[in-house]
């Protein structure tokens, strides 16, 4: 049975859209979102996710995934997972 639990993985290595939510690009982040809902109030923008509503905090970044899911990330999380390869969009 531990063989089962000791199994490790590595993600696969893909290159994702993200722009960073600094309070104020509000029509920026509701491009970069679209078509998913986004609204904005007390300073948060609260999107649409296929998990349901996220609530991205200023300084967090927003992802657009692979199937052009988009969803929050902290900025800690985003500094561990992603590095830049571009200024250009994909």
């Amino acid at each position: 049975m531990t063989e089962l639990l000791n199994r490790r993985y590595r993600k696969i290595p893909i290159e994702v859209e993200a722009i960073q939510w600094d309070g104020e690009n509000v029509q920026l982040v509701a491009w970069f979102c679209h078509p998913f809902n986004v609204e904005f109030r007390s300073g948060s923008a609260f999107i649409g996710t296929l998990e349901g509503r996220m609530e991205a905090r200023k300084g967090d970044w927003i992802i657009k995934g692979v199937e052009g899911e988009v969803y929050p990330c902290k900025p800690g999380i985003f500094a561990q997972t992603y590095e830049k390869v571009s200024d250009e969009p994909a």
